[in-house]
This record gives C-alpha cells, sequence and structure tokens, in this order.
C-alpha cells in the first residue's frame, strides 16, 4: 500500500453514537458499526447517519458482515494520535484501530522514554501493534506477541507507515501464555509489560484462551518476567463485561505486587465538536519507581 503522508491522511473522528451503534470518520469514508454500550438516542439528525459509506451488520449466529453504499478502497489509511495507520474492514467489524487506547499510549511513550533507550518492553495480545509503537517511539525495545500472523502483519505495516526502525520491534506470532513460560525458563526480564486480553481467543496451535479462567495465571507469569531491581510499569486494558477499573486494579495489586503508583478508569473516545464520549472499556497502569 502506498499510504499518503501522515499530514495528508484524513484523520479518525467519532462523530455520534446512540442506538446501539456508533458514526465514525474514519479516513475519507464514514462508517456505521454496532455498539451495544450505546443505549441513549442519536444527537445528528438520521440524514447524517444515511450519507455513511458503508454500515457493519452483526448476526445473530455470530460475526456479521459489511453493507458498502458507496465504493471503498479494500485498505486505506487514517490518522489517530498524531500518525498514520492502516484501515481494513473486517469481518468482525474491527478496522484495525483503536481511539479509546490513545491516553494509554501517552502514558506508554511517556514510561518509555523515562526507562531509557535500552528498556525492554513486552506486548501480549498486541493486535495491529498501537501499544508497541507508542512504546518504540519513547524509545524502547519492543517484544510484539500476537497468535494470527495475519495480524502481526498488518501491525508491521503499520510500523513502516509510522517509520519505527525494524530493530525496535521483535515481531512474534505465538501463544501468550506459551510465550511467557519460555521466557521465564530464558532467564528473560522486562521493564513494561502491556496486555490487552480478549474475553475468548484461541492460540495459533487451538490453545483456547477464557479471561475468567487464564488471566491470573497470565499475570503470574508477567510478575516473574518484570525486572525485580529496576523501574517497570505494567498496563492491563480490556473491553470485557464485568471487568470493571477496579477490578483491573485489584487484579494488578494481587497478582504483581504493591506498586509505587496505580491509576484506572475508563477508556473512552472523545466526540466531535462536543458530542457524547463513548466508554469503550477499562484499564489500570501500575508503575514501580
Amino acid at each position: 500500500m502506498n499510504a499518503p503522508h501522515a499530514a495528508r491522511t484524513p484523520p479518525y473522528r467519532l462523530l455520534d453514537s446512540g442506538g446501539f451503534e456508533k458514526l465514525e470518520a474514519v479516513g475519507p469514508y464514514r462508517l456505521v458499526r454496532p455498539c451495544p454500550q450505546a443505549v441513549w438516542p442519536r444527537r445528528l439528525p438520521q440524514t447524517e447517519w444515511s450519507r455513511a459509506d458503508a454500515v457493519y451488520h452483526r448476526s445473530e449466529t455470530g460475526g456479521g458482515s459489511w453493507e458498502y453504499l458507496t465504493p471503498l478502497e479494500p485498505v486505506w489509511a487514517a490518522e489517530l494520535h498524531g500518525q498514520p495507520w492502516q484501515i481494513k474492514p473486517t469481518g468482525f467489524g474491527h478496522l484495525g484501530i483503536f481511539p479509546e487506547q490513545q491516553g494509554n499510549w501517552d502514558w506508554l511513550r511517556k514510561q518509555g522514554a523515562a526507562l531509557g533507550g535500552e528498556a525492554r518492553a513486552l506486548n501480549l495480545f498486541a493486535y495491529t501493534g498501537g501499544s508497541t509503537l507508542a512504546l518504540a517511539h519513547g524509545g524502547c525495545k519492543v517484544a510484539h506477541v500476537d497468535a494470527a500472523r495475519g495480524i502481526v502483519s498488518w501491525a508491521r505495516d503499520n510500523a513502516k507507515l509510522q517509520a519505527v526502525p525494524e530493530t525496535s520491534i521483535q515481531w512474534l506470532v505465538e501463544d501468550a501464555a506459551k510465550f511467557c513460560q519460555r521466557e521465564i525458563r530464558r532467564g528473560r526480564k522486562y521493564q513494561g509489560i502491556v496486555l490487552d486480553p480478549p474475553t475468548f481467543g484461541r492460540g495459533p496451535g487451538g490453545e483456547m484462551w477464557k479471561i475468567e479462567e487464564h488471566l491470573v495465571g497470565l499475570l503470574e507469569g508477567c510478575r516473574q518476567l518484570l525486572e525485580s531491581e529496576k523501574p517497570c510499569f505494567v498496563l492491563l486494558s480490556c473491553h470485557s463485561p464485568g471487568f470493571s477499573p477496579l477490578v483491573l486494579e485489584n487484579l494488578l495489586d494481587a497478582v504483581i505486587g504493591s506498586p509505587t503508583v496505580m491509576e484506572s478508569g475508563e477508556m473512552v473516545i472523545a466526540a466531535k465538536e462536543g458530542g457524547r464520549p463513548l466508554p469503550s472499556g477499562c484499564f489500570a497502569r501500575w508503575s514501580r519507581a
């Protein structure tokens, strides 16, 4: 893909939400996608929603499909957080960008800069690389781990769009839990760990992941991978029902240990021109000076 220069790339914007949907401007296109948490009425008139270029319809049996109202490029670019991102509508309704994570990306970049250029960070369930690239922009060397080969390739394309040096990131198609156990046996240590686990998933070898059953064990592995005598940090975020900010705080405190600083909150997508902000998951940030 020949991406336009970042300064000429149209941005991502949340235009409106309500009626269990959200209206987004993603680069040059307007898209409508399901949004179960948007239980309130829409603010913009129907004429604005009717200008959408594509609508994603969720199936009652799982998955869904896109209805294209105007021709769309199969791959395009949109600016988010001051950087260009590769956009590809998937069969599950995802686009490859997560605007709710922008506050966390700012925090990660600052953490990386504070730790210095030789700090090693680990990003588990790393998807299209938002946190990986924030860490790399902050100066960290990053191990990017995701179970899907195509998604890791997508993240590498984002790194190229953002001119991140290839030597800054190790790209790994791995099951997160198995990778952590191997790193423990190798005696590897990290100063930063990021994880955004799904509610449910499968590894490249068919390994089953259920957040309620497996998250504590994975966090125990993360604790063993953290540097014991240097400043370090952990960012845990998720979009799973029932995992509130306080739940995530309690998990990190109980499994990783008492931090120097702990903060948590709701991840939110800000809407255009003072529209209703859209809650989109929760986070907890643990750091030790």
